[in-house]
């Protein structure tokens, strides 16, 4: 993830979560502490992150319509799952992640 890419990530769960999200929102996200969360957000967005916060930011991605849901959380195109229920059972999971960030922010 590059650090443009990282902005608009910002931007787009700001939309997800109908919000705008700030540095600070995003280094609670992303689990880091509060002295220098908000430094190294932006610093990210200019330079990119680490390889293990891409790995956290792409799970919180999911939170938006405009990302796909990652291979391992994608449950819904099994066998068992009915086609028809797919589509609600994907919005359902973006709404449990979008509510997971919320709670998160507090």
């Amino acid at each position: 993830m590059t650090g443009p890419e990282l902005k608009q990530l910002r931007a787009d769960l700001s939309d997800a979560l109908e919000r705008t999200l700030t540095a600070a929102d995003m280094a609670k996200l992303c689990g880091l502490p509060e002295k220098g969360g908000v430094d190294t957000i932006r610093r990210w967005e200019v330079s990119g992150p680490t390889p293990s916060a891409t790995r956290v930011l792409r799970v919180l991605a999911m939170a938006s319509e405009r990302y796909p849901i990652l291979e391992k959380f994608d449950i819904f195109d099994r066998h068992d799952v009915r086609e028809e229920d797919r589509p609600a059972k994907r919005a359902a999971f973006r709404q449990q992640m979008r509510d997971e960030a919320r709670r998160r922010l507090g």
